[in-house]
């Protein structure tokens, strides 16, 4: 990986503001963005560092890479990044001169040498398997996860039937076990995705008016699931793979690099991207982060994921409207999102020019998102972008409005109406955000070329 010389300029309170894990944290680093707490102020071509006084009698290591960027803290909090990291982006931010330009400390340049380490190995991971693979009971293996999910799929389509057959009038009156005894039903089966199906319709039940249409749908696309998969082999494999991902089966990194590797397909893209929109939630005690990326040059986005445990750091960060120049791979699918970054050339810049980014309609943006379900129905988040769009306050919900008059309503979960609104200043902006086919969870704006979390 090649890094142009560091240019703190290109930084922005409010891209340190994204960083931040919650409000409390940015106001924290804010307070900490002064010289007279910090000491040992240094930088070099990708790397900025110091060494900030706290309650303990050594003071604390900060060191970012900004080439991510990636933070290390010698503090015991368990943020990430802590207010110390966020500290010195602010201060770098504010007074980028009081940094100066010097050869790195003997704990800055090892974390760095670490890194480099870990990342040539990691790339050495992807390109070819760490050991060789017992063929033999590999097969075996997939022979015996294939017939356990076809039973549980075929135990669950009979279970589906009789549901329908005896109709959903009674189902709003059931307790969770309703649905968590064919959930579990079907993590012994190994299709761990049929169970986080089954056990998000109780939401469904919950969410007030027009519940039974919202519901009928749901189990409408759980049977065209089910269906196919009895099907498989008389599919595509591109749709193949969809249903086998909406069951549970997962493609290592590896095995993906590898079968791209090996195959003359269109997976593999080179382009810059840029980072569009971020989204972390919790699963089960497990943090996942959804970054969407948008490349310039073809016009797609890319969905990149990353899997934690409790507070564990993530292994990249990636920064709100910057862009990155990289190789991605995609997974195999009938409308092909996922993503892995194999290849990530320089450090991320500031976007350009986003003049073909997103839709100038309503009308036109749900049409794309039509042809999209139409190639894989079981699409549970579509990456959005809208021009010159208002948001509008109505009978206590939100909603988008464009230049036609058209509504798009905006999720209840979002609880950020009235800070999109200010950032508008009631005029018409960009905005991306996920699409369900009911409606937006906005996750950037930008004004005037510059970004914001929304």
């Amino acid at each position: 990986m090649s890094h142009p010389t560091l240019e703190t300029s290109s930084w922005t309170t409010e891209q340190v503001v994204a960083l931040a894990p919650d409000p409390a944290s940015a106001k924290n680093g804010k307070g900490l963005a002064t010289l007279n707490k910090w000491e040992s102020l240094g930088k070099d071509q990708q790397v900025i560092w110091g060494e900030c006084k706290g309650s303990g009698k050594e003071p604390y290591r900060t060191q970012i890479d900004l080439s991510e960027p990636a933070f290390r803290c010698t503090c015991p909090s368990r943020k990430f990044p802590c207010k110390h990291g966020l500290g010195l982006m602010f201060l770098m931010v504010n007074q980028p001169t009081a940094i100066a330009q010097v050869e790195p400390p003997n704990w800055v340049s090892d974390w760095m040498a670490s890194r480099a380490k870990r990342e040539e190995k990691q790339k050495q991971k992807t390109i070819q398997p760490e050991k060789p693979v017992d063929l033999e009971a590999q097969a075996k293996r997939a022979n015996a996860r294939l017939q356990k999910v076809t039973a549980g799929v075929q135990e669950l389509q009979v279970w589906l039937y009789d549901l329908i057959r005896q109709g959903i009038t009674s189902i709003s009156t059931e307790s969770y076990s309703f649905w968590e005894q064919p959930a579990a039903r079907m993590v012994d089966a190994q299709a761990p995705s049929l169970a986080r199906q089954l056990r998000d319709i109780p939401s469904i039940v919950l969410s007030g008016s027009g519940w039974q249409e919202r519901l009928l749908h749901s189990l409408g696309k759980l049977h065209l699931l089910l269906e196919g998969f009895q099907r498989l082999d008389d599919l595509p494999k591109a749709l193949q793979a969809d249903i086998r991902t909406q069951i549970g089966w997962t493609q290592s990194q590896a095995e993906l690099t590898e079968q791209a590797n090996n195959q003359a397909t269109s997976n593999h893209v080179q382009d810059f991207w840029l980072v569009v929109g971020q989204q972390v939630e919790i699963e089960e005690r497990l943090r996942v982060s959804r970054t969407w990326l948008w490349g310039r040059g073809i016009d797609r986005y890319a969905l990149y994921l990353q899997f934690a445990h409790g507070t564990q750091a993530f292994e990249h960060s990636f920064m709100l409207g910057n862009t990155l120049e990289a190789e991605l791979i995609f997974f195999e699918s009938a409308y092909p999102l996922r993503a892995i970054i194999t290849n990530r050339q320089t450090s991320p810049s500031p976007a350009s020019s986003l003049d073909r980014l997103g839709f100038p309609t309503i009308h036109i943006a749900i049409a794309s998102y039509s042809k999209a379900i139409s190639q894989n129905p079981w699409l549970e988040r579509f990456p959005l972008t809208l021009q010159q769009v208002t948001p509008i306050h109505q009978e206590g919900k939100w909603f988008l409005g464009d230049r036609n008059g058209n509504l798009l309503p905006i999720s209840s979960r979002f609880d950020r109406g009235w800070t999109i609104l200010a950032l508008s200043g009631g005029h018409p902006i960009a905005i991306f955000g996920e699409w369900n086919g009911n409606n937006i969870y906005p996750l950037s704006i930008w004004v005037e070329d510059k970004f914001y979390v929304a």
